[in-house]
């Protein structure tokens, strides 16, 4: 006599980034340039939510990484600050990880960051089973970046293959600069 309720599957995609060498499973969809991006919410340092509309009608470079505390999220995290000043004004930079609010707020006054909002995926996870950056074994965030044009439409996307290297700094800003001609 119960009603029937449908089960929420998160797609699991095995072996798509390794950590230190290992295969991890990232849970959610790949997202393809071209597509649609998907909406989440996060935290900001003060606990306020930040979705992908809380930024709409601006470019938005997602900065994902898996924890600030760990050298090269630190230096993504420093190298797209000191960039943002060489950017279109109109553009947003967002670093999203799972580290808590309060130690991503103690990090960036340590790290001078003030031209990047960084952002705490550690409640819900929305971020990472949206764009499929959930690490399933490490409940951390694949490192990836995310470039995303006004309207809402992913320009550029890379998930970095192996979790402990850098991203493609020049491809990722080339996109944004792209967006601003």
């Amino acid at each position: 006599m119960g009603t029937a309720t449908a089960c929420a599957t998160t797609q699991e995609r095995p072996g798509t980034v390794t950590f230190k060498g290992t295969p991890m499973t990232l849970l959610g969809p790949a997202i393809a340039v071209g597509a649609k991006a998907p909406e989440f919410e996060v935290l900001a340092q003060d606990l306020t939510p930040v979705t992908l509309a809380s930024s709409k009608g601006k470019t938005r470079l997602i900065s994902v990484v898996p924890s600030l505390d760990t050298g090269i999220c630190d230096a993504q995290t420093r190298r797209f600050n000191e960039e943002a000043a060489k950017l279109p004004t109109d553009l947003e930079i967002l670093t999203i990880s799972m580290d808590l609010p309060f130690a991503q707020k103690r990090w960036c006054g340590a790290a001078g960051i003030d031209r990047v909002k960084v952002l705490s995926d550690h409640r819900k996870g929305s971020f990472g089973r949206a764009y499929g950056t959930l690490i399933k074994e490490l409940r951390l965030l694949a490192r990836s970046i995310f470039v995303i044009d006004p309207s809402d439409t992913v320009r550029y996307a890379e998930y970095v293959p192996e979790v402990a290297n850098h991203p493609n700094y020049d491809a990722a800003l080339a996109a944004v600069r792209q967006l601003a001609k």
